[in-house]
């Protein structure tokens, strides 16, 4: 599958797509909540390794979106332990079969989110790519701004080309930095989607989140997601998932 042109993408969107990133952090339920509400959508997240206090990521899409539980499917596997999927199933002694992996009905755009990025391992020799593959979504990758990331999103993309996955563009999460944009962009040879300028804290408050949301009438790849600062911290990492 070749990368979706500047005609396809949208309307490849609208039904569905699969959020990875470049590495763990990077921002993909920020970016999967934001989809969930721009495109009406559903949200699965197939592997919850680590759960936090505030929810799991399910729970901030839902407030995050302003959607209701019942647009939040539930995973297919969920470890409390927050390390990579094949140690998480190792130890809870479950093996992670690639066979499980089946899109939910849904008559809504499904937002899929991964674990962490490409070659996160699930254990038996398969990764998260391999079920990239398998459900068949266009891919939006999420990219950090910062020094490393030309390097880390090329990889990304060359691993999801290799194997005849489809990407619909990347999305950037954290200060500004046009250069480095530029860079991956030109490259990668893909297209930028949109750039999320990074927040220390989320608002808890719903309804602020999704004004954000619903204000911006700029199309999907010359959007700026700006979030308020409020009382929410995300506990596990000092950067918003």
């Amino acid at each position: 599958m070749r990368d979706l042109d500047a005609f396809s993408w949208k309307a490849a969107l609208e039904g569905g797509c699969f959020v990875t990133g470049t590495d763990t952090g990077v921002g993909k339920t920020v970016v999967a909540a934001w989809l969930v509400r721009r495109l009406g959508g559903c949200y699965w997240k197939p592997v919850q390794a680590g759960r936090d206090p505030e929810g799991d990521d399910g729970e901030v899409v839902a407030r995050l979106a302003g959607v209701s539980q019942d647009r939040i499917f539930p995973p297919l596997y969920a470890f409390d332990l927050p390390r990579s999927p094949h140690e998480g199933a190792g130890r809870a002694g479950v093996k992670i079969d690639l066979n499980h992996f089946v899109l939910p009905t849904s008559s809504r755009p499904l937002v899929v989110e991964g674990a962490g990025g490409v070659m996160v391992p699930l254990g038996n020799g398969h990764y998260f790519i391999d079920v990239m593959k398998r459900l068949g979504l266009p891919v939006v990758v999420v990219c950090r701004t910062a020094l490393g990331t030309i390097n880390h999103s090329l990889l990304t993309l060359e691993a999801l080309r290799s194997r005849g996955i489809g990407v619909a563009g990347v999305i950037f999460h954290g200060p500004p930095d046009e250069e480095n944009r530029r860079a991956v962009t030109e490259m990668g040879r893909v297209r930028e989607l949109a750039w999320i300028p990074w927040r220390e804290r989320l608002t808890a408050e719903g309804d602020l989140v999704q004004r954000e949301m619903d204000d911006c009438g700029l199309p999907l790849e010359q959007f700026q997601l700006k979030f308020a600062h409020a009382e929410m911290a995300d506990a596990r990492n000092p950067c918003p998932k």
